[in-house]
């Protein structure tokens, strides 16, 4: 199945982190943060959006890091997937 997002949307899917702390503790998932880091897999096509030109401004493949209470978590054949504005992107990480 694919996703094709609408307007100024952005389908992320979230890097995994380590479980494991510097010292080499193992952390458990209830004490580990949301993950704010994710990599593009789909970018709507933008647009007029409020009476406002949208211009999308990431591509598919860009590694980006976004607010932390945005979007809406969802599952395509059992993978997990955020679907966030472009607007909620703070910024692309360059490796």
């Amino acid at each position: 199945m694919k996703v094709r997002p609408l307007f100024d949307k952005v389908v992320v899917e979230a890097i995994e982190t380590e479980e494991k702390t510097k010292s080499g503790f193992i952390l458990p998932s209830a004490s580990q943060e949301k993950q704010q880091t994710a990599r593009i897999v789909a970018v709507g096509p933008g647009g007029v959006i409020d009476g406002k030109e949208v211009v999308m401004q990431v591509q598919v493949g860009e590694k980006v890091l976004y607010s932390k209470y945005a979007g809406s978590e969802f599952k395509v054949d059992g993978k997990e997937f955020t679907i966030i504005r472009q607007s909620d992107i703070l910024a692309v990480v360059e490796e």
